[in-house]
């Protein structure tokens, strides 16, 4: 009986865990249609220029295809992380405390996301992938969809703390695509800054704009999703978009194309040439492994070496 009642429970919640995903899609899907209309209304009558079709096409393909690989490495990603839940060996009860169970992984899941960031800005065999979400030269709700295709491959990875201090794989997963919904709303011009309380802890628009900006001062700045609590903490923030030197959304040196694999696989190929140079180990590990713009002969720069110089003129 006791064997039975296991059984059943395990189904019920792998029912309700299906359950709450499905009713996630219905709900967020036609609240992303409306808004992204809306937005496209908003900048095709004040003469904004946000959209341009090639970029809603771009954004759309590499969704997909980071959707793919999301997809096909779900089931791997869930047992993984099952094995971290059981050998962690709290597996909390979210029946005691539901509230504070949920609030909780939202905060802890949110820290995670900042690092792994952070990491994709810093480690340019991670910006390697996710300069493809910084590729564009327009910014709008759609470019919150423009994934960094690979990501899925190493995502779990952040994750793995979260599952062996006891939270359920399944509930992982959902915190990280339920919050993914502010990730995409952040994504836009039509909105300036919001509540000052809102603009001290949370991730807004403004703070995101930043984000995207390729202009040198604010290069690697605010890297958090749901909080900017944590750039705050760790030395990321940047807090106001200046008047004196307005956004230039895209990369320091744009790629300026829409081709299907040249936005992906631009930075590797890049990365492919700098290893051929002949250099020494140390140096080709660093064009690997260390921060994007790093160069052995100073033909190329870092983000923090390009402020240097700025801040020197």
């Amino acid at each position: 009986m006791v064997i039975a009642a296991d059984v059943a429970g395990s189904y019920l919640v792998k029912g309700s865990d299906e359950l709450r995903e499905r009713l996630l899609i219905l709900i967020t899907v036609p609240i992303y249609i409306i808004v992204i209309g809306a937005e496209i209304l908003f900048s095709f009558f004040k003469e904004k220029k946000y959209y341009s079709g090639e970029g809603i096409l771009a954004n759309i393909y590499l969704t997909v295809l980071n959707m793919g690989f999301d997809l096909a490495l779900r089931v791997f990603c869930l047992w993984f992380l099952g094995i971290c839940y059981d050998a962690g060996g709290l597996q909390l009860n979210m029946i005691w405390a539901p509230a504070l169970y949920w609030i909780v992984l939202t905060v802890f899941e949110d820290f995670m996301y900042y690092w792994e960031h952070r990491v994709d800005h810093f480690c340019r065999f991670f910006w390697a992938s996710h300069v493809t979400h910084h590729s564009s030269e327009e910014y709008n709700l759609t470019v919150g969809f423009r994934s960094s295709v690979f990501q899925p491959l190493y995502r779990f990875i952040y994750f793995i703390p979260i599952a062996f201090l006891g939270f359920r794989p399944e509930d992982i997963m959902f915190t990280y695509a339920f919050t993914q919904m502010w990730g995409i709303f952040v994504h836009t011009q039509a909105v300036g800054k919001l509540w000052k309380p809102i603009e001290y802890v949370m991730c807004t628009p403004s703070h995101h704009r930043i984000h995207h900006a390729s202009n040198v001062k604010y290069l690697d700045k605010n890297m958090g999703m749901l909080l900017i609590t944590w750039d705050r903490m760790f030395g990321t923030f940047q807090q106001e978009e200046e008047a004196y030197e307005p956004i230039k959304y895209g990369l320091t040196n744009n790629i300026k194309t829409v081709h299907p694999i040249t936005m992906v696989f631009h930075e590797w190929k890049n990365i492919y040439k700098d290893l051929k140079k002949p250099v020494k180990l140390k140096h080709k590990l660093m064009y690997m492994f260390g921060p994007p713009g790093w160069s052995h002969d100073g033909s190329t720069q870092t983000s923090s070496q390009m402020r240097e110089k700025e801040k020197n003129k």
